[in-house]
């Protein structure tokens, strides 16, 4: 059994991501904060556009829901900047020791198309990768079997002849590292670079 290539997520592996470092500075209230990031700019609703709805839609149908909370909406996207802390060392670290042995790399990840962009302009990391797919652009989000099967197939036209089973994913999400292993790739639940690192090495990889 060999790797020959391994997938990043980028959201909570490579790049520290939070809501609340924007709304820390627009909510002060922790109880109330806590509340509006679990009930109006939600999770479920931030992946909607992760999945391609534009944001100038999302901010309508939701300011129409919670019109006392207007300014608060129109800046997830605004100030979405605010939302981002720059990159994880630890995870940087494993993608660079990869790199440097040689092992071609690619990115899958649930982003929005029209945040996207900001990352592109001011993390030159990302231009490291052999190919990015991006869940916005291709309105599918992780975990679609779909999204998946984009991947391996910009992955074999690069690769060819490149099997399931030759790819390892990592993702700080269990439910997508899962759907990976579904579809016979080698999905890692990253909850630390060390650990990620410690299975890729027990799949063959070395580095």
């Amino acid at each position: 059994m060999s790797l020959r290539a391994v997938v990043f997520d980028f959201g909570g592996v490579l790049f520290d991501w939070n809501p609340d470092y924007l709304y820390r500075k627009l909510i002060p209230d922790a109880d109330e904060r806590r509340w509006f990031l679990e009930h109006v700019c939600s999770p479920a609703w931030n992946l909607q556009q992760d999945g391609g709805r534009p944001f100038s839609e999302a901010n309508a149908a939701l300011i129409a829901e919670h019109p006392e909370y207007a300014d608060h909406i129109r800046a997830f996207s605004e100030r979405w900047p605010e939302t981002l802390a720059g990159t994880l060392a630890d995870g940087v670290a494993l993608m660079d020791a990869l790199e440097a042995a040689g092992v071609p790399l690619y990115g899958l990840t649930n982003w929005s198309a029209e945040t996207f962009p900001y990352a592109w302009q001011h993390y030159p990391l990302l231009h490291r990768f052999r190919d990015i797919v991006v869940s916005g652009r291709l309105k599918l989000i992780k975990p679609d079997p779909a999204i998946y099967f984009e991947m391996h197939a910009r992955i074999d036209r690069d690769l060819p002849g490149i099997a399931a089973h030759e790819l390892a994913f990592i993702d700080d999400n269990r439910s997508n590292a899962d759907a990976a292993s579904a579809l016979g790739w080698h999905g890692i639940h990253h909850l630390g670079a060390a650990s990620s690192a410690q299975r890729l090495r027990a799949l063959g990889l070395a580095f």
